[in-house]
This record gives structure tokens, sequence and C-alpha cells, in this order.
């Protein structure tokens, strides 16, 4: 029986896991329910598993929690350091899916346990990437990529010699707006860019994949998971979201994994690595999706992916900037304080006045997160006086 802990339990990802897992009850065992605020749903989820803890984030909500699960033997806790506490706790197998920065110092507490730790928050490997490569090398942790892209470079290169390789690429869907004129975006509303046309997503990540910010942070994640070189790494749109991603060798044979848009399927390969499990996923039907599309990507009207390259060549503390200034900008938006186009422009800003050395710990990581989410809403402050 493995056991499993699922940080963000009550999002998509985290609700996709849970699914995987009461298929099969019988191979796995909760160890740690986490969600930020959720508490109703975390109960529920915490008592049909049978978890040993679970986590609210917000403090404040510590009670409610309590309450939720009186009597059902499961230690309630919250905040911040109760999450790492939870991550310390050493289970096989734990899913990293908090939205944004919120999960580095967790996802950093399960890697140093030495289990496996699958990583679906992309925010905390953009940031400290480094701290985090070298924390998996040092405890012996296995990290392994959730995101549908990244997943499928793994496939992919299924144990091949980086130095084998000659170009990534990472595939994208475009977004809501790919089609769209620059001149028509500036209007764009946050109902209309949380529609993803093809993956069901939270309201956060679904922004970044209408501004493509979130392959640009995928880029920076593939950098680091799969160190080849920045060079070597490529961005292709491909809107029907069929090929995740590829992998070109140097003797020009390409490799690239299929699979219909549902996070279940790299989830349930992350889950039973190095082994597979049946998932209830639609078949992938080519006869029926008929054509493959792609173009490259449309850096003036998506200059997310210039700003990312950018932090990426730049290294240091600009990853983790941009990170911040985009979670920041973003987040306004979806309050409709700012426009759509105002995200880029936000970020590029912070990123044009504000640099911060290489970061040597978690907390450096955390000082230039937050200066540069001060600096971002200082930019607001200017654009909507």
């Amino acid at each position: 029986m493995k056991s499993v802990s699922i940080f963000g339990a009550t999002g998509s990802v985290g609700l996709s896991t849970l699914d995987l897992i009461r298929r099969d009850p019988d191979a796995y065992r909760v160890v740690a329910l986490t969600a930020n605020s959720d508490v109703d749903n975390l109960a529920a989820q915490a008592r049909a598993t049978g978890a040993q803890v679970a986590v609210i984030g917000q403090e404040r909500l510590h009670g409610a929690l309590r309450e939720a699960l009186a009597g059902s033997g499961i230690e309630a806790a919250a905040g911040e350091d109760a999450l790492v506490e939870a991550a310390a706790l050493g289970a096989d197998w734990t899913m990293a899916s908090i939205v944004g920065c919120a999960g580095l110092k967790p996802t950093m507490a399960a890697l140093r346990t030495g289990g496996t730790v699958a990583l679906a928050n992309k925010e905390s490997l953009v940031s400290a990437g480094g701290l985090m490569m070298e924390a998996a090398r040092a405890a012996g942790a296995t990290l392994l990529p959730v995101d549908s892209e990244h997943n499928a470079i793994f496939q992919c290169l299924a144990g091949s010699d980086l130095d084998s390789v000659s170009r990534i690429i990472l595939t994208a869907s475009g977004g809501p707006f790919r089609t769209r004129r620059l001149d028509e975006m500036a209007d764009i509303t946050p109902a209309q860019a949380v529609a993803h046309p093809n993956w069901s997503m939270g309201a956060k990540i679904s922004v970044d994949s209408a501004t493509m910010m979130n392959k640009g942070l995928e880029l920076i994640e593939a950098a680091y998971l799969f160190p080849v070189g920045l060079d070597r790494i490529e961005i292709l749109v491909h809107p029907q979201s069929v090929i995740h991603s590829m992998v070109e060798y140097r003797d020009r044979s390409t490799l690239a994994q299929l699979g219909s848009p549902d996070m279940r399927i790299p989830i349930a390969h992350a889950l039973a690595w190095p082994d597979r499990i049946a998932t209830p996923c639609q078949p992938l039907d080519l006869a029926r999706i008929g054509r493959l599309d792609f173009e490259a990507p449309d850096p003036e009207r998506f200059p997310a992916l210039r700003l990312a390259r950018a932090a990426a060549n730049e290294g240091g503390a600009a990853p983790a900037i941009l990170n911040a200034a985009n979670e920041v900008a973003v987040a306004a938006f979806l309050a409709g304080r700012i426009g759509f186009l105002d995200i880029a422009m936000i970020v590029e800003d912070v990123l044009d006045r504000y640099s911060a050395p290489t970061p040597c710990a978690i907390d450096d990581v955390l000082a230039a997160d937050a200066q540069a989410r001060v600096m971002a809403g200082e930019v607001m402050e200017r654009l909507t006086a």
C-alpha cells in the first residue's frame, strides 16, 4: 500500500488525483490532504479517504475545520507551519499542487523526506528551481512532472541520455485568444479569459494560458527538469492539445506523447511510475479528430513568452520576480482592477526596474518574491490612478 499526501486537494489537480485513488482504495493510504480555504470540501475529502491529517492554509479557519472533522479521528491543523509539518510526515508519494509560491515551502519539505514528489505547482520550480533540484538530489528524492507538457517530455525521454536530445518542443494550445487581433484583446474580460477551449483548470492558470505566460513558466520549468540548454527548448502552438510535447533526438527522430486533454492521464503516470494503471479517461480517437494543426506563437500578441525566456536567460532571482509580478497582475485582472493587456506590461515593468541577488536559500526567494509583489502593486496604482 502506497502512502500518499495531496497538497491542494480541493483544486482541479487534487480532485483528479483523489478520483484515481478512490478507484483502487486498497492500493493507497492517505496521509495528508490540504486546501487553502475550502473547509467543507477538504473535510469531506478527508472523511471519504480516511486521511491522517487535514490542513487548511488559512489559520482563521482552524476552528471551522476542527468542527467539520469532529468525531472522525482526523487531525485538523492550519497555517503555513502546519502545511510544512504535514509535508514532512514522509508519505511515499506527494502531489504538490498548491497554486503559487504558497506551495514552495511544503514542496521543499516533501523533497527533503526523500520520497517521490509529483509536481503540479509550476511556480515553485520557476521561483526556486535550482534550490529544489539540489534538495531533491541531496535527499535522494524523485521529482516527477505532472504538468501535461513536462510529463509528456519525461515519457518521450524514457531514460534516454540528454546528450542525445536535439530539441525539446513544448506544445501550447494558444488559449482562447489564439486568433484574436491585438487591437481586440484590450477589452477581454475575466470570464472570457478563464474559458479555456480544451482544459478544465483553475482561474489563475486559465488566465496564464490566455496570456501564454503558462508556456513561459513551463519553459523555465523545462530548463530545470531537462537541462539541455534554453536554446534547445522551443514552443509550438498546437490548438487541438492532442500532442502534449515532443522530443527530437540528434538522429532527427522525433517522439511525441499523445492523449486526451485530461489531467488524470499525466497524474496516473506519476502516481504509478515506473508502472502504469488504468484510468477512466477517454481513449484517443484520431480518426474523429481528423487533423493536427501547428503554428509558431505570435510574440507581439503574447509578450509573456519573450519575458519568460529573458528571465530564464538572466537566471538568478529573475524567474521568481517574473512569477511574483505575474501572480499579482493576474489577481488584479481577475478582480477587474486592470485590463488583460496590462498583465504583461506590469510584469515587464517590474522586471526592468528590479533585480535581486541569486537566491542561496528559500528565504532569499521569498524576499525577492515579496519585493516584486510590492513593485507590481505600485505599477498598478499608477495605472489605476
